[in-house]
This record gives structure tokens, sequence and C-alpha cells, in this order.
């Protein structure tokens, strides 16, 4: 059945989608990236030819694989441009409405027998299933950012999905050289679950004035081992995609250790969404970031 996968399908042409299209590419599959933009697709085409290159820096992968990578790479404005696809790939924005739409438009355009997967965060597999004509053939596929560097993906079943697609998207993950780790369809998974609350109660600690930015990120970073401080990680998620997968934690499972942090909020609000708007609960604008507070 997992040979039945030759052609990927990617939505979104971000940093999600295109760190996914390298790591699919390298793995052998041919990949169609799929964006409205044009010069969002044009950039993420430049980002998968510098991280490849960076790769054979570091001596992970030889000049060969790097051009046969970029050849299996197809970019398209059109959603039609996926319908001889067997698997495609959803990275839109962390927005419900929003994926339902794409899914609407996607199953029109798609064979049949093809698995349709969603990259979500946190929003429930069964109900963006529900939205599709084809919910035994529909999965969860949550890669971790940077994809090409993080070696764990989850695999989340929505009550609909099938053994065949299961396993298929089992065998798919592995012939990437990633990690599965199984995940029930409950609110942001395992490790959102695990992190973002983490990242919450870190912002609380600032916003209750128990540290400031860089003691609060020397803290976890000393005193934990983490590789980066919560804050910094906040910025480098983006604050908007923290306080999406924070109310969706709060809503899903109505308990108030998941409200997110007023703080957090106000920073959404004022646009100021991390390394990608350069501010955050760091000020990117300079030679090196400085702490907004």
């Amino acid at each position: 059945m997992a040979a039945a996968i030759k052609k990927v399908g990617v939505i979104g042409a971000g940093q999600m989608g295109n760190g996914i299209a390298h790591v699919v590419a390298l793995g052998g599959f041919d990949v169609i990236l799929n964006d409205v933009s044009a010069d969002r697709l044009k950039s993420a085409m430049a980002t998968i030819n510098g991280n490849l290159s960076r790769q054979i820096a570091k001596k992970l992968i030889t000049e060969d694989a790097r051009k046969a990578a970029l050849a299996r790479i197809t970019a398209t404005e059109k959603l039609d441009g996926l319908a001889d696809c067997d698997l495609v790939i959803e990275t839109a924005v962390e927005k419900e409405e929003t994926k339902r739409k794409i899914f609407h438009e996607l199953c029109a355009a798609l064979k049949p027998e093809a698995i349709v997967a969603s990259n979500t965060s946190s929003i429930s597999i069964t109900r963006l299933a529900a939205s599709t004509d084809r919910p035994e053939r529909f999965i969860g596929i949550h890669f971790m950012n940077p994809v090409p560097v993080m070696e764990l993906v989850e695999l989340i079943r929505g009550i609909a999905t099938d053994d065949a697609t299961f396993e298929t998207s089992k065998a798919f993950v592995s012939k990437l050289g990633k990690q599965i780790a199984v995940s029930e369809d409950f609110p942001a998974f395992i490790v959102n679950r695990i992190l973002l609350p983490m990242i919450n109660e870190a912002i609380y600690t600032l916003y209750e004035g128990v540290g400031n930015v860089e003691a609060i990120d020397m803290a976890m970073k000393l005193g934990a081992h983490h590789p980066m401080g919560p804050l910094e990680l906040a910025d480098f998620i983006g604050l908007d995609t923290c306080l999406s997968i924070m109310q969706v934690l709060h809503e899903g499972l109505a308990d108030s250790k998941y409200r997110p942090c007023p703080l957090l909020v106000k920073y959404v609000e004022a646009g100021w969404l991390g390394r990608k708007t350069s501010r955050g609960f760091y000020d990117y604008r300079g030679d090196k970031p400085v702490p907004t507070r």
C-alpha cells in the first residue's frame, strides 16, 4: 500500500510548507508546492535551495542530492495543479475556516483514492476530516519547525481514519527519515499540549513581574538546559500561532489553566508577532535582539 505514494502535494509555501517540500523531495518523492502567491512560491524555492546548500556545507547531503531534490519540486498557484497527487499535505494558517475552504476546493480536484493530510498543530483532525469527502482517507501529519532539522513527526488519526491510510502515512514518514509519535486526536496533540502552556506560563511570569525577558530566558536555558528560552521560542514560533494554540486548548478542554496570558493577547493586538514582524518579546531590528520589556 505504501508504494502507492509517488507524488506529494504541499499547500502553502510558508516556513512549514517549504520545509516539508524540502524534506519530501530529498526523500525521493515528486513534490508539487502550491500557494496563491507567486512571490511566496519564488521565495520558497530560494529558501529550499539555501537550506539544501546549508546541508551540503554540513556534509549531510551531496551536491547531486541537492540537484535531484530541486528537480523534483514543481510550483503551482492553482489547487487543480495537485489533481494527480497521491497525498496532499495542507500547511495553511492555523485557522479552521481557512483550512476547511481549502479542503473543499482541493477535494473537488483530487482523485478519490488520494490521501489528504493536515499539518495543523492543534485543530481537531476529526472535525477537519468531516469537512472533506474522504474522512477515512484523512490524517494529521504534524511536522515540527524547522522541518529539515527536527526529527519528529506527530501522526494523528481522526475517528474515521482507516488503517490503510494510517499505515501508508506511517511508511511515508519513515521514508523521510523522521521518527513518529502517534497522538490521539485531542487539542494540540502531544508536543504543543506540553510546550505551549509552558510558553504561556513564561509570559505570565513576565506579566506578573516575576522576572524580565532576559532573566526568564536565561533561567530556562541554564536552569533547565533548554536550547532556547521560552520567550525567544515564542518569537520564533510566532506569537499569533502561540495565541491560536492556547485558544484551541482553552476552548477545547475548558480548563482555566489554558487561559492565554493577557500580555500575549496584547502583543498580538499590537502586531508584534515575533521574528516575522521584527518585534515580539525581543526587537530584531538592530544588530542583535533586544528585549522589549
